[in-house]
């Protein structure tokens, strides 16, 4: 599977300087949890999930979490897990299928071992489990059962814990809690993939619920907690993890997006001010921001609840070319003694050793979603995005 792979390979060579590279569920922890993307969430309940999957990785989607958990009604679980077993071997029954990275968001850690045995020979399809309501005390049973279920099928197996109880949001326990958090997963490190925000659990506990136009970074209390949560667990110093970022929960239910003629050319035509136009109607301009901000803020990938969501963050996750050149220039060998540079677009200074660690990560990034054209922009890889 590779990022844009449902786009023409003509296509993608007008688009890309370096096109993103090739991965399979059995690459390395740190590519895969570079290129998760925007995790699309899908209640397990669906009756045709099988054919769901298929039909989002034909659309680019790297990475999916099949929910039993806050997607679905208590009564349903049994149903659920069953629709699971079943879904799931009906597409290991399929020779040609090409899912995408999948992952099962649980309830309880018995469930873990419980649906790793049902699932037979369709364990081979499985990347993961997704722990909720992560805690050191709750944490510790979720991973002690992920990694007995690895053992037992001989399936590699990991765990995406979510942050988001309300001792996490709370002040007087968050310093500790964050601490338990941190001894967990770095007892499980090899397990654990990436960590989650679950930003609507937080906004849940205060009665709080932010609209479109604004981004969980206006919301300050939910902040606040990013912030913390990056500063002990998303360190680049070979001590942190990928932490994702949190949910958009805007969309329109509309099977086309974006206006017809805009899906039909790979290429703009000078259209990029319609696009744009059509992005902010469909309650998307919110969702960008936000994206660029988890960038910003040190967040990689997304957790997306609708598939109108997946293309924009891959878009915006595409190295440009003049961060592809700052980064280069930044980690040549002969710049190991440091020193401070002119870019090569000759609008600011690179100072080698403190954009260091922000030009490594800007390379991870260029490997699994590739490096745009010197002349292509989020709108010209949205556009190609939609066309496929």
């Amino acid at each position: 599977m590779r990022h844009f792979g449902h786009i023409a390979p003509e296509v993608r060579q007008h688009l890309f300087h370096r096109e993103p590279c090739d991965f399979t569920a059995d690459s390395s922890p740190r590519l895969l949890a570079a290129a998760l993307g925007a995790t699309l969430y899908s209640p397990a309940t669906r009756p045709r999930l099988a054919d769901d999957i298929l039909k989002q990785a034909g659309r680019g989607v790297i990475s999916m979490v099949l929910c039993l958990e806050d997607s679905i009604d208590d009564a349903e679980v049994v149903g659920a897990e069953e629709n699971l077993v079943r879904q799931f071997a009906e597409l290991a029954a399929r020779e040609d299928a090409k899912p995408p990275l999948l992952f099962i968001r649980v309830r309880t850690p018995e469930q873990i071992a419980d649906l790793a045995r049902r699932l037979g020979d369709g364990i081979r399809l499985l990347s993961g489990f997704v722990l909720p309501k992560f805690t050191e005390e709750r944490g510790v049973p979720f991973l002690e059962s992920l990694s007995a279920a690895e053992a037992a099928t001989g399936r590699r197996l990991f765990a995406m814990p979510v942050l988001e109880s309300p001792e996490l949001l709370h002040l007087e326990s968050r310093t500790e809690t964050l601490a338990g958090i941190a001894r967990t997963v770095d007892k499980y490190r090899e397990r654990v993939l990436a960590l989650r925000l679950g930003v609507t659990d937080f906004c849940s506990a205060y009665g709080l619920r932010r609209p479109p136009h604004m981004t969980a970074y206006d919301v300050h209390i939910v902040a606040s907690v990013i912030a913390d949560v990056v500063n002990l667990l998303g360190r680049a110093d070979g001590t942190g993890f990928t932490v994702t970022g949190p949910v958009w929960e805007y969309f329109r239910v509309q099977e086309r997006m974006f206006k017809p003629q805009l899906r039909r050319s790979p290429f703009l035509e000078g259209r990029a001010e319609e696009l744009r136009q059509a992005l902010i109607e469909h309650d998307i301009d919110g969702l960008l921001r936000e994206i660029e901000l988890d960038r910003a803020n040190g967040l990689l990938g997304k957790t997306c609840i609708h598939p109108s969501h997946v293309l924009p963050v891959h878009a915006l996750s595409v190295v440009s070319h003049e961060e592809f050149s700052d980064a280069e220039d930044i980690l040549r060998p002969e710049r190991g003694g440091g020193g401070v540079m002119r870019s090569a677009y000759t609008n600011k200074m690179n100072e080698v050793k403190p954009h260091r660690a922000w030009a490594e990560r800007t390379l991870q990034r260029a490997e699994v979603f590739g490096v745009a054209r010197e002349d292509i922009g989020f709108v010209e890889l949205l556009t190609a995005g939609l066309s496929g």
